[in-house]
């Protein structure tokens, strides 16, 4: 079947197999169990590797193994293992190695719990390992998206050699929706500059390590480059009900979602109100969401953090218009109904703020 009722983090398996994945190197954690039990079941009748290795530090390695080797390879995990895994992502970014790597947030820090939150956006999207990198970040709100931007996510690990996250909530993970999967499989082209232990490949190496400052600044300044490109084409964004929008709600994953219901009750009561979404958090949509900042007279982000992807909202609209915020922690999601109220409290607020003479719009701010 192409369509099938599944949970989102066994979509992503059947579409990395689709494509052209070979091999899954992982250790199971709640929320993402399910992508490595699936992929246990998937990847040996699709005629590839799966291993269950030791550590979140072991897996890492290996999937920087196999990625070397020129086939498309990928592990996942939540928060606790991601931290573990950040040394051998900044290695997989240094040799410009491309793989895929699924991220279910859970509570934190520390072991936290297993419910879902928005945590880890820091570490994911900023590069939680050492040195000049950036990781292709694809943030997913629906089962169907976890399919389609997995199946995105080799595509563009591939072109830029570089490893691409797929960055999901324990809610989006965990949950069962219709999801359309490709009729076809991809067979990805072979890559030149793998080593395959073979003479053809001899000339080969792949390292991150340059122990001259010159070279090792050359190296730098031309990964630099990549990401100026990924940066200025690569964008990926959803605009809900902006075009005449007074105020804007910024959220991804499962908070956009409950964000959208939220818009619609609002708009209802005649409040004028949008939403924008992110899809890349890596390349962030800076100048999509600036344009917004022309017409709209403020912006309210939502968070299951205590307040990480705010900043980028605020470098995106420059202190030119006010960015309120709220969030739940812990694994608590906010109801419709819950956002709703914090969209009339700001829609309020701005409406008494545009009465005030300047000097009161000063202490009112204070």
């Amino acid at each position: 079947m192409t369509k099938e009722l599944i949970k989102g983090n066994e979509a992503v398996i059947k579409a990395a197999l689709l494509a052209g994945c070979k091999s899954f190197y992982g250790y199971p954690i709640t929320p993402a169990s399910e992508i490595a039990e699936a992929a246990a079941k998937y990847f040996p009748l699709a005629g590839g590797t799966f291993l269950q290795a030791e550590s979140e530090v072991a897996s890492i390695n290996m999937v920087y193994g196999a990625a070397s080797v020129g086939e498309r390879t990928m592990t996942a995990s939540s928060g606790p293992g991601l931290s573990l895994m950040q040394e051998g992502i900044s290695y997989l970014a240094g040799s410009e190695l491309p793989c895929v790597i699924v991220d279910i947030m859970r509570g934190g820090p520390g072991l936290g719990n297993i419910a879902p939150e928005q945590s880890d956006y820091h570490q994911i999207v900023k590069g939680g390992g050492h040195g000049n990198y950036h990781t292709i970040v694809l943030a997913p709100n629906s089962c169907q998206e976890m399919c389609d931007l997995t199946l995105l996510a080799f595509e563009m690990a591939d072109r830029f050699r570089n490893p691409a996250i797929v960055l999901a909530d324990g809610f989006i993970g965990q949950m069962m929706e219709p999801v359309e999967f490709p009729t076809k499989a991809i067979e990805p082209e072979p890559k030149s500059w793998a080593v395959r232990g073979d003479a053809e490949t001899r000339k080969n190496l792949i390292t991150s390590i340059y122990i001259s400052a010159e070279e090792l600044e050359q190296h730098v300044l031309k990964l630099e480059k990549k990401y100026l490109q990924a940066n200025s084409r690569e964008e990926m964004y959803e605009l809900y009900r902006t075009d005449d929008a007074d105020l804007v709600v910024v959220g991804y994953g499962i908070v956009s979602r409950i964000l959208k219901a939220a818009v619609d009750q609002a708009r209802e009561q005649g409040i004028r109100v949008g939403l924008f979404r992110p899809i890349t958090l890596w390349p962030f949509p800076y100048r999509e969401l600036s344009v917004l900042a022309q017409w709209a007279e403020q912006f309210l982000v939502v968070e299951l953090s205590n307040g990480q992807m705010i900043e980028d909202v605020r470098l995106a609209i420059e202190g030119e218009r006010p960015v309120r915020f709220y969030s739940r922690v812990g694994g608590m999601v906010p109801t419709t109904e819950e956002l709703l109220r914090q969209i009339i409290k700001a829609s309020e607020e701005k409406d008494v703020r545009a009465n005030l003479s300047k000097t009161q719009e000063f202490l009112w701010a204070v």
